[in-house]
């Protein structure tokens, strides 16, 4: 990073007194983690701050410390406004619709907008929470034993347990580092990617039920109706994808989560290298890495589903 961008980030928190930190909705690992590790260590540093998340945190990352201050919408006045982890500002919800552009936008999402005053955008980074690890120091903050776990839960969950594409020998050294300030490495992972609720289960067990493939593509759907009959509380795929994505003999995975309001949630993923899914979610209005991307459509199902299958084969040549 440009030592002058790292330079203005020092000296603008330097003098936050009040801070939100927020990041994207149907946050991740990766989005709760950073999202705790910076909020964490901006309290440590005598701050004042509110953690954001409009769809609140999962069961998943209720062990991590300072979960139980997330909370779905900011509060009062603040000086200082960072996102983590989101590649545009609508991303933030409803909760944000009122809310001035942030002084500090953090993202390794290579669609990013840049729409923050400084903005820390490294693509080349598995994980926005792999950033922070990098930078927390030349910031003026430190890094503790919660914040470490943190971090590394982002690292871990975005890069599936280290097996993603763009995995790097550079992650591997991060992980290695925050392990170093005590963090439980084989808990986290069992925790975040590994345990699963017996909701989630049977939620899974419906998109599974109806699996589709053709031209190196294999995607599942989840209705509503399903969400309601395995009685799963969240509105997302409860990490399906990452299943699909194991499926042998394709070459993209994608899945169809139905909303509550008239919309579909799709999610892609390139199961080898070479295939740029983000070109394909971008052209639905949405974003994210080469190798995984997501998109909100507005619509109706069975129609979404086709013109993105369409779109997927045509923009990607299968």
């Amino acid at each position: 990073m440009d030592e002058s961008l790292n330079k203005a980030i020092k000296e603008r928190l330097a003098v936050a007194d009040r801070i939100v930190v927020a990041a994207h909705v149907r946050p991740d690992g990766d989005a709760i983690g950073s999202l705790l590790g910076l909020g964490l260590a901006l309290q440590d540093a005598g701050k004042q701050v509110q953690m954001v998340l409009a769809d609140g945190i999962s069961a998943s990352f209720r062990h991590l410390q300072g979960s139980d201050q997330v909370r779905t919408a900011p509060e009062g006045e603040f000086d200082t406004f960072i996102t983590v982890d989101c590649a545009d500002f609508a991303r933030l919800g409803k909760s944000f619709e009122q809310v001035r552009k942030p002084d500090i936008n953090i993202d390794h999402h290579v669609t990013n907008e840049k729409f923050g005053t400084l903005n820390v955008i490294a693509p080349e980074q598995v994980a926005t929470a792999a950033i922070l690890t990098d930078h927390l120091h030349a910031w003026g903050l430190k890094i503790t034993q919660p914040i470490a776990a943190a971090l590394l839960t982002g690292i871990v969950t975005d890069t599936l347990g280290f097996r993603t594409l763009n995995m790097t020998p550079e992650a591997l050294r991060q992980a290695a580092t925050l392990m170093e300030y005590g963090v439980d490495l084989p808990d986290l992972y069992m925790r975040s990617l590994v345990r699963r609720s017996l909701a989630s289960a049977k939620y899974w067990g419906a998109g599974l039920s109806n699996l589709e493939s053709e031209h190196g593509m294999v995607w599942a759907t989840l209705t509503i109706a399903d969400r309601k009959k395995a009685g799963y509380g969240g509105n997302d795929d409860a990490d399906l994808i990452n299943i699909i994505s194991a499926i042998e003999g394709n070459k993209v995975g994608m899945i169809f989560v139905e909303q509550n309001v008239g919309r579909v949630k799709v999610s892609w993923r390139a199961l080898e290298s070479g295939i740029d899914v983000s070109q394909v979610a971008k052209h639905f209005g949405g974003g994210g890495h080469t190798a995984a991307a997501g998109a909100d459509i507005d619509g109706e199902l069975a129609v979404i589903r086709q013109n993105v299958i369409e779109a997927t084969r045509e923009k990607l040549g299968l």
